[in-house]
């Protein structure tokens, strides 16, 4: 799915001015509250006439001001997911369901059995919205979407009014969707939600665009995100390797090596994606001994960047793949450390995210 948005538009106080490309499988929107995420996604489901700029899906272009170009929103074929489900309460979880199917212009697509298989939902087909739980009408809602074969999926911040139970319940299927290819922008404030699922990744601020790239890319810029919070850090894909029952652990094998975590529920070579926060990082210049710290990975030292008046961004690479870690200055200056020395990246196992 390629994406193109160059965008200039005013509402009310707000001025938004958005330009970025992006091509992959989840575009995740982040930023704080009032920074411009679903005015943009309402102008990209022809929700909002934008003051000039430019809208191209897949080559197809739903907005060009220049040239006279609005496509109606009930001929975009993209699909919208709203923070509520939004959903018929008169009407069943199967009716709900099927009514996308009025909507559907595209080509054929997924039937009503296969959405139900991907999202869970084949228990709940007779029951009425009143019945569900919030993580079950998020699913109807965007099964009805998916129904409605859309060449788009936009999702507002969908897993915002769940309790954080009910959204590791729902995250799965919203993993699902993205391995079955399924074209998706998904609007979040939550790292963890778009560490987890973003293959693209745009930062918004104030209405403006700081930075758009790879997911992995991004995430670990302590310039962007804010190390003390646990939002920077290293996104790494893993395979399940095998499970230490006596310990209670499970060793995932990564491209950084191999890292082991509080046992896993999962198959072995059962793929995920895990997030090491940068705070949670630690920088030896010998082999350590003695310690708790459970994943210690090997490397040199690439790039050392200044991120505040006392902090530093450390990048380590570890074979193919780089760990960054947040430090003191002061770390930096005594550890002597500069691009090319030999280190090793410290890691507590707590401090891996499951993905």
């Amino acid at each position: 799915m390629s994406l193109e948005i160059d965008i200039a538009h005013r509402l009310g106080a707000f001025s938004l001015s958005a330009q970025f490309q992006a091509e992959g499988r989840v575009t995740a929107l982040f930023g704080p509250s009032g920074a411009g995420k679903t005015t943009l996604i309402a102008i990209m489901a022809g929700l909002i006439r934008p003051d000039r700029g430019r809208v191209v899906v897949d080559g197809t272009v739903l907005a060009d001001t220049d040239r006279g170009v609005f496509v109606p929103k009930h001929r975009r074929r993209i699909g919208y997911v709203f923070q509520d489900a939004r959903l018929f309460p008169h009407l069943s979880v199967r009716h709900n369901l099927t009514f996308g199917r009025w909507f559907a212009r595209g080509p054929s697509g997924p039937g009503l059995e296969f959405i139900v298989d991907l999202l869970g939902i084949g228990h709940l087909l007779d029951r009425r919205p009143a019945g569900l739980s919030g993580g079950e009408k998020s699913r109807v809602a965007i099964g009805r979407a998916l129904l409605a074969r859309p060449r788009l999926l936009l999702m507002d911040e969908p897993l915002a009014a769940l309790d954080e139970a009910r959204r590791a319940d729902l995250l799965p299927y919203l993993e699902r969707l993205r391995e079955a290819g399924v074209p998706i922008v998904y609007v979040s404030h939550a790292v963890s939600e778009v560490a987890r699922l973003a293959t693209t990744l745009v930062l918004l601020d104030q209405g403006r665009v700081t930075a758009c790239g790879p997911a992995a890319d991004i995430l670990r810029r302590l310039d962007l995100f804010r190390p003390e919070a646990g939002e920077a850090g290293t996104v790494l894909e893993a395979r399940v390797a095998g499970h230490d029952e006596e310990f209670g652990l499970t060793a995932l094998a990564t491209g950084a090596g191999e890292i082991r975590v509080p046992r896993l529920d999962v198959a072995i070579g059962t793929r995920l994606r895990i997030r090491i926060a940068a705070r949670d990082v630690m920088i030896a210049t010998e082999r350590p001994s003695g310690i708790s710290a459970l994943n210690v990975l090997q490397g040199h030292v690439i790039a050392i960047e200044e991120t505040g008046p006392a902090q530093a961004a450390v990048t380590v690479t570890c074979g193919p793949e780089s760990v960054v870690a947040s430090l003191t200055r002061r770390s930096v200056h005594d550890l002597g450390l500069a691009a090319g020395r030999p280190v090793f990246a410290i890691v507590k196992s707590v401090a891996v995210d499951r993905g």
